[in-house]
Order: structure tokens, then sequence, then C-alpha cells
């Protein structure tokens, strides 16, 4: 008799891990809450996978024996409870296909520079000649790669709702690039839980599996202390480096492993910015692992164009530069920004806010803002925050009146920086559509 499963979203993960439990034989059950895209619904009607949309059946979810749920939905919401309360157990998708999947697997979480870094190593692995896959928060959903594909490796991004869901997967190279202060509303505003999550990356790991790490982080630095880590560490920082590991020396960055070198200079990565240098890091840390040239990992470092969203230096409108960073949704992602920028800034900000201690920027505020511009639907901590801090600042509901006011109070070499510190849904589907939106406002001007 087939297993029922239960998938809860009908977006890119879940389709894919639908598709995927079709193939492997499961009853299958999709529910979305929301309307499906027409993309994702052809292609249940193609593997013939029975869904509704616009609600959740309980007497449908409630048979299942085994519940697949979207990273976004929480585990406060009410249907969740009660399958928790049934003892019906309850996966990510990625921890789904990999029971399925023969490939290896570098990972990546942090609370910043996933996507740039999960980009980057996809990149290098693409131009060394590997046969790979992108999967997680970014590239097609892993549960259907592993369904149709037949890669030896995947990079994937994850973030740590996926990571939440994942029990018996493993790592082959596991890469946690910084904990910063987060999505603290999902982790009941504690800080433990949200840490506890971010280290899932490494779980499962024995003597054979890496582990890339910052080793200038001074969280995860302290609970490495605190756990029995088992596989081979491999620390990157802004410090010459001792023994197997990355750090940088002078104006070079430089790699150990395994008595070979990597060095080049800090000038010639492609993307520049101190955040980024570690990101470079971490990327080259796993090139060496997988014993890549030396000329293949400085040709990706050189070459890589970065990301969309992030830190994207946009367009000049009469001497006035816009960057869109509709990427950087909390804090410590728009500290970076800020901290990049050597111009006046007219700086958007807001949205659906995940805890924010806003006065963690108070300082880089009050020495590069000349204003702000409020784009959310509550923005009374940003205004109480920066009131005597910042000279101007206004409140928009839509991303026209943001640009337009962004517009009309800088001043020719001054920069309009879209760096939201805050999720998205209050106003926009996601960081990308806010992103997109950011974009056609801007050339509309």
């Amino acid at each position: 008799m087939s297993k029922k499963i239960v998938i809860m979203g009908a977006g890119e993960s879940g389709t894919g891990t639908a598709i995927l439990a079709r193939k492997k034989g499961f009853e299958v059950f999709l529910t979305d809450n929301g309307k499906i895209k027409d993309k994702y619904r052809k292609e249940l009607k193609k593997y013939d996978i029975p869904y509704e949309e616009g609600k959740h059946t309980e007497s449908k979810i409630l048979e299942a024996d085994l519940v697949v749920k979207s990273p976004g939905i929480p585990e406060t919401a009410p249907m969740i409870k009660k399958l928790r309360e049934l003892g019906i157990h309850i996966i990510s998708e990625i921890e789904f296909a990999g029971r399925y999947n023969k490939a290896k697997t570098i990972c990546i979480t942090g609370s910043n520079g996933k996507t740039t870094t999960t980009m980057l190593i996809y990149f290098m692995l693409q131009k060394a000649g590997y046969n790979v896959g992108l999967a997680g928060n970014v590239g097609r959903s892993f549960s259907l790669q592993v369904a149709e594909e037949n890669f030896d490796w995947y990079v994937i991004e994850l973030s740590s709702f996926q990571l939440d869901g994942m029990y018996d997967f493993k790592a082959d190279i596991a890469i946690l690039l910084n904990i910063t202060t987060d999505h603290l509303d999902r982790y009941e505003y504690k800080m433990q839980n949200y840490i506890d999550s971010k280290f899932k990356i490494i779980q499962n790991q024995t003597d054979k599996e890496y582990f890339i790490y910052d080793k200038d982080d001074p969280i995860i630095c302290k609970e490495i202390k605190k756990r029995k880590i088992n596989s081979v560490c491999l620390p990157f920082a802004w410090e010459d480096p001792i023994g197997n590991g990355a750090g940088t020396e002078g104006e070079n960055i430089t790699i150990n492993w395994n008595k070979n070198t990597f060095t080049m200079s800090i000038f010639d990565i492609a993307i520049q910015g101190k955040h980024n240098c570690y990101n470079s890091m971490a990327a080259g840390l796993s090139g060496m692992v997988l014993k890549i040239r030396n000329e293949k990992i400085r040709e990706s470092l050189t070459d890589f164009r970065g990301v969309e969203h992030r830190l994207e230096r946009f367009i000049k409108v009469h001497g006035i530069e816009f960057i869109n960073d509709s990427k950087a949704t909390n804090i410590n992602a728009t500290w970076y920004a800020l901290e990049s920028i050597h111009h006046p800034i007219v700086w958007i900000v807001g949205g659906k806010d995940k805890g924010n201690d806003y006065s963690e920027l108070k300082d880089l505020v009050s020495e590069k803002v000349k204003a702000i511009v409020c784009l959310g639907l509550d923005n009374r901590k940003i205004i109480k925050a920066y009131k005597n801090v910042v000279p101007e600042i206004v409140e928009t509901k839509s991303m026209k009146d943001a640009v337009r006011s962004a517009y009309y109070l800088a001043k020719d070499n001054d920069i309009v920086l879209l760096s939201p510190s805050c999720a998205s849904f209050d106003l926009f589907e996601n960081y990308e559509d806010r992103g997109r939106q950011f974009k056609e406002a801007v050339r509309e001007l």
C-alpha cells in the first residue's frame, strides 16, 4: 500500500516535491492556501497530481503519513500545530529530496551573503567543468532536479526555515557564513533558537565531510566551543591563515589546503567590499577542497558578476545613482550596504519588521544618510529610531512614491539606496518583486 504524502505550498519547492513523490510511488495531495501560479498548475495537471488552492482542507491533510511544508509556513500555523499533536512527521523539501539524491552537496547558509556565495560556487564548478545543479533558495526545485536530472554535484542555498525541517540530510561541504539577528519573529524572539537552526547545516557530518565557517563571527566561534564537531573544520578570517583555511595577508587573500596555497589580490575580485572578500574566501575554500585548479578559482573570482537585487548598481539619473539592494531583508545586510557607499545616501527602508534593532545602524546612518524614505505599512519603529539622527524622513506606501520622493531629496553625486532591512510581504510578493518594481519606477523618472 502506497504512503500518503501531503505537500503544503504549491510554489517551486512544493510542485517539485509533488512530482518527485509521484515518481517514487506516493499517494500525493498538494494544498495551497493561496492561488497557484499557472506554470505550477500546468505541471501538476501534467503529472495528474490532485491539488487544491485557496484553502487547506483539514480532513485531507490529517490523513497524511508524511507532510512536506513550504518554508514560508510558520510552526505557529494552526494546521502545523494539529499535525504535530497527532505525531505526523513534517519535513522540508530539501530533506525529502535528500532521501533520493545520489549526488554530492555543497550547502550554504548564513544570515547574509548566502545567495552571492552560492551563485559564486556554482559559477566556479561550472567553469571547472563539473556536472552541477543549483538548488534551494535559488535555481530550480531540488526535488524536481532529483526527479529529472542526473547531476554529480548540487550547490544548495539553505535558509534557517529549510534547515528546521531537515533531520537525516547531510552536507558533503557545509558553509556557515555568519550569524546575526534575523527572523526572530519565527524563533520565539530567542536568539539561541535561531543559532541552533543555522548549526543544523553540519548535522550528521563525519570526519569525511567539511565545515567551512567565519572565524571572525563571534556568535559562530562561541557556539563551536559548545559543540562536538566531527567534520574537517576550515575557517576563514581577516587575518593571516594558520594551517588549513583562508585569510588575508596585506592586500591579498590566501587559501591553504593540504599543502596547496592559492593567493590573489583583493582588488582583483570582481565583487568588491569586505563582505564579498569573506564570501570569496568561503567559495575559494570549497574549490580547493574539490581540487579545482588555482587558475579556475582565480578566473571564477575575477569574472563573477554578482547577484540581482544585492547591491546592484542599477542606473544614474541626472547624476544620482540608484542602487537596488532589495535582498537586504535584515539589519546586518543593510549595514554592509551603508558601509560600502562613500557618497551621501537617500535611504529607502521599511517593510515587514522581523524584530529589528535599528540602533545597530545609528552611527552609520548618522554619518552617511542625508534623508530617509520609509516604504511600509507600519514605519513607527524606523521613525522613532532615526527622528533625531536624520534631518528629513518621509513616509510612502508605494514604490513609485518612494522612488519619486527619494529622487527629489537627492542631488548630483548622491546615492538613492533601496536597502529595506525588512521582509517584503506587507506591500510586495517577495524581495524580487520589490527590486523589480524599484527598477521600473526609476526607469519612469
